[in-house]
């Protein structure tokens, strides 16, 4: 016998039972302690899967819920469709991924009365916002509580006759009864469309979004102040807003409100906006002492007429476009619950007695940004130690400062810093 022969027989060599274990894949042996140890991954408890699942983007579960019967169960597990969120683009017209329709079918099929929390993001095309106020059409069965329609660019719903967007939104506002959230910016919802919602989701709508929507008059959004007496959160156009609609988010069967927030837009130079007393914003603070009145304004300069000239409540600020010396001078005058001013742009005359009286007057001003304006580096030093550490937001751009007698710009973020308690840099735009 040869040796390695001699050497099996007695016992010296490797036998085949071991080098099948050792030829056997290490994947293989590897499953099999996963198995001793009771921990394969088909045996994940449905908690886990589920944990995992809400992780995946949709695809990716669909791809997952094909590995075992397991998966399976847990990609069609109720709590997993709960939340969702349609993506509808036009390959042609937007990188975004879109929604498999496929997959689409088969949620709508298995899973509409499901939903809760939905949202669908559409591109500009109008093909697009067919294919949601489509799926809006067929949730029958929902009970939702949450609603976004969400454009990433325009006109997407606008372009849609406003029969047809009405139509499936009214699916919905009847269907659910329960709607807690409803984001409906830029869209063609009307005052009957308001008046259905109004009537299935009186009790529970707390929070309401819908700036830019232009067939929207006064009365209506007044009517859901007048029934909605839950609502916490309320964010519209100016041309909404009125004293009438303040009085009623201010009636004693009303809530404390949270978060108004208010878009000032000029759709036209020269336009002429109406004016809200100060009663009535007075009587919003009696009964809501600590709300949040945020406004966005996206005005010419010659429109700021009737804005600013009586003490407001204004605690969120930002001005989009050019706003004058005179107006930032009346905001230090009129807005002492003031939190956050951004500035985009003002000129080139600077703003040091402007930035001092508002240092001066809006006693809880923590946040701060100016982008196209001029300062002198003494005054924006006083204005940073009037204010003290209770800025935590200071954004400012280097070519905003301008250096004086007193300092320059390569030694102001060293007194800024003192006055701040913490290190600061004016920001740069940044080169290539």
């Amino acid at each position: 016998l040869s040796g390695g022969q001699r050497k099996q027989e007695d016992g010296g060599g490797t036998s085949a039972g071991s080098q099948e274990t050792l030829k056997r894949p290490c994947k293989q042996r590897r499953e099999n302690d996963l198995e001793e140890e009771g921990t394969r991954w088909e045996c994940l408890p449905q908690e886990i899967l589920l944990h995992i699942f809400q992780y995946l983007p949709l695809l990716d579960r669909a791809y997952a819920s094909q590995v075992c019967r397991g998966w399976n169960q847990a990609f069609h597990m109720p709590e997993l469709w709960r939340c969702f969120e349609f993506e509808l683009n036009q390959p042609a017209s937007s990188y975004l991924k879109a929604t498999h329709p496929d997959l689409i079918k088969q949620i709508i099929k298995r899973h509409s009365n499901h939903l809760q929390y939905v949202s669908f993001k559409v591109d500009s095309s109008r093909e697009s916002a067919e294919a949601a106020c489509d799926i809006l059409s067929q949730l029958v069965n929902c009970s939702l509580k949450t609603l976004g329609l969400i454009s990433t660019a325009r006109p997407s719903f606008m372009e849609l006759p406003k029969s047809h967007f009405i139509s499936a939104l009214t699916v919905v506002f009847v269907n659910s009864k329960s709607l807690s959230s409803l984001k409906i910016d830029d869209t063609p919802v009307d005052d009957p469309s308001l008046k259905v919602l109004v009537a299935n989701n009186s009790d529970t709508l707390k929070l309401l979004k819908m700036s830019s929507c232009p067939h929207v008059s006064p009365a209506g959004i007044l009517c859901v102040a007048d029934q909605c007496h839950g609502l916490r959160e309320l964010a519209l156009n100016y041309h909404l807003l009125s004293d009438e609609l303040l009085i009623a988010l201010s009636s004693e069967k009303h809530v404390h409100l949270e978060h108004l927030r208010i878009d000032v837009v000029s759709e036209n130079p020269g336009q002429q906006f109406h004016t809200i007393k100060k009663s009535s914003w007075d009587a919003m603070v009696r009964h809501s002492p600590k709300f949040n009145l945020v406004m966005y304004f996206f005005l010419y300069e010659d429109e700021f007429g009737p804005f600013f000239r009586d003490e407001i409540p204004v605690t969120h600020l930002y001005f989009g476009r050019s706003v004058s010396k005179d107006v930032l001078g009346r905001v230090g005058l009129t807005c002492p619950r003031l939190v956050e001013l951004v500035v985009c742009a003002n000129g080139l005359r600077p703003l040091d007695e402007e930035l001092i009286r508002i240092a001066q007057r809006c006693t809880q001003l923590s946040a701060i940004g100016l982008g196209e304006c001029e300062v002198s580096c003494s005054a924006f030093v006083e204005f940073v130690k009037m204010c003290g550490d209770r800025l935590t937001q200071l954004s400012i751009m280097e070519e905003v400062l301008v250096p004086d007698h007193r300092y320059g710009l390569d030694d102001i973020h060293w007194e800024v810093s003192k006055h701040l308690g913490r290190v600061w840099f004016p920001d740069m735009m940044p080169t290539w």
